[in-house]
């Protein structure tokens, strides 16, 4: 206790250090960059994966109407396209 009858409380902060990490063999250098190799490894897999996510997209029925609706338009655009060619040839 102290001279105002305080108990004194003797406390050392300790700052908590984060547990070192293991470093995978091969993907990282010994200062923690990425070797060319994981960094290519990871982006093929990247676009991989949106390749795949595109193609399993396509395959449901909701994107076969959506592609059929648009492809009905393409149609529709063209065949008001030729309407017009003929009308200004005189062909119609």
């Amino acid at each position: 206790m102290n001279e105002n009858h305080e108990p004194v409380i003797d406390a050392e902060i300790v700052e908590e250090q984060a547990p070192p990490t293991a470093v995978p063999a091969g993907d990282y250098s010994e200062g923690g960059v990425p070797t060319f190799e994981h960094v290519r490894d990871r982006i093929e897999s990247r676009v991989a994966t949106g390749i795949g996510t595109e193609e399993l997209a396509e395959a449901t029925p909701e994107a076969k109407a959506v592609e059929d609706q648009f492809e009905a338009r393409r149609q529709a655009g063209l065949d008001k396209l030729e309407e017009i060619r003929r009308s200004m040839r005189g062909d119609a």
